[in-house]
């Protein structure tokens, strides 16, 4: 029952996040399979709340029949890699603790890759986050990558906390 409550508030709270879209790059297959190879895939996305801050997201993606029909349960594996892209400038005032900036499920019902951005405002740094969110035991995988907060073509970053 704890589970089955847990599982109703992450997937109401990854419904209401302001989450970006991310774009598909491409997919290498890894493991072949008679039906739907298995593969690492990478898509990007830019930070939804901030200009300038593009991410590169890599995951594990099962193949076979299961996987063709959307029922297979993708591995935790992934990585993550952030960088400065243009003039950083936030859209409105940011968050100094976490705030989810991408939500992507990864089975039918109870996985997810999460990415929280983290504020490191003492070595002027935001920092990528990517976690699973799998409802049982255990530590979740993650992957983190920061951008440092530089200016760009003389244009110094402008964000403001909340």
């Amino acid at each position: 029952m704890k589970h089955l409550f847990a599982f109703i508030i992450l997937s109401a709270a990854s419904l209401l996040a302001n989450s970006a879209h991310a774009e598909k790059i491409g997919c290498v297959s890894t493991t072949w399979r008679v039906v739907n190879n298995d593969k690492v895939c990478v898509q990007s996305f830019r930070d939804p709340e901030i200009d300038g801050v593009v991410c590169h997201v890599s995951y594990a993606q099962t193949g076979g029949i299961s996987g063709a029909l959307g029922f297979a349960e993708d591995p935790s594996r992934f990585s993550i890699a952030c960088r400065q892209s243009g003039p950083i400038a936030g859209k409105k005032p940011i968050a100094q603790n976490e705030e989810n900036v991408f939500t992507q499920r990864m089975s039918f019902l109870f996985k997810g890759l999460n990415v929280s951005r983290l504020v490191d405002k003492e070595n002027h740094s935001l920092i990528y986050l990517v976690v699973s969110e799998k409802i049982i035991e255990g530590s979740p995988f993650n992957s983190i990558s920061t951008v440092p907060l530089m200016p760009w073509g003389g244009q110094e970053p402008r964000l403001e906390m909340k």
